[in-house]
């Protein structure tokens, strides 16, 4: 698939097929591209916790509250994106510029990981609703949980959806 093509046809998904699980080949794949995601001064500050079957159904319940993200329960993996301090030439780079770049780099490793996922026949969704402290302590981890990448394959009838998108016009000032 061309780079045009995945970008017009991958989409967030919200009905994902609860019996088909992505296998560990397919997701190690999908982690490959997210690990060659550039970074600031390569130093790749987040960490990945991938979540199947009974592990990640806790995830799901962990990212549904208040009438959000109910699609999440039939969700049959996830990955858990938590952010890492940066390596030493990175955090003195951010401290004397005064910008945070893990946002920036988590941003990037997640778009890739998510169209390799398309590329490979996954659907997924961004998930930023969340009870950090719950998945804390699922992972054992204090590390700040930053996103969740619902993964899987999608179902039969979740059909492509028209793309909602300001024009070019309202983003983009030429000097």
């Amino acid at each position: 698939m061309d780079y045009k093509k995945m970008t017009e046809t991958r989409q967030s998904c919200r009905a994902f097929d609860p019996v088909r699980t992505p296998d560990r080949a397919v997701l190690t794949q999908v982690l490959e591209a997210a690990r060659l995601a550039p970074s600031a001064c390569n130093s790749q500050p987040y960490h990945f916790y991938v979540a199947v079957d009974g592990t990640a159904r806790t995830v799901g319940a962990a990212t549904q509250s208040l009438g959000m993200n109910k699609f999440a329960g039939d969700c049959p993996a996830f990955i858990v994106v938590a952010e890492q301090p940066y390596n030493r030439s990175a955090a003195v780079g951010a401290k004397l510029k005064d910008q945070d770049y893990r946002a920036a780099d988590i941003g990037l490793a997640v778009s890739q990981l998510v169209y390799r996922a398309h590329e490979l026949g996954l659907s997924t969704c961004i998930l930023g609703w969340f009870d950090e402290k719950a998945l804390q302590a699922l992972l054992n981890t204090n590390a700040r949980v930053r996103l969740i990448i619902a993964i899987g394959y999608a179902r039969a009838d979740d059909v492509l959806r028209t793309k909602k998108r300001k024009s070019l016009e309202e983003l983009v000032t030429w000097l």
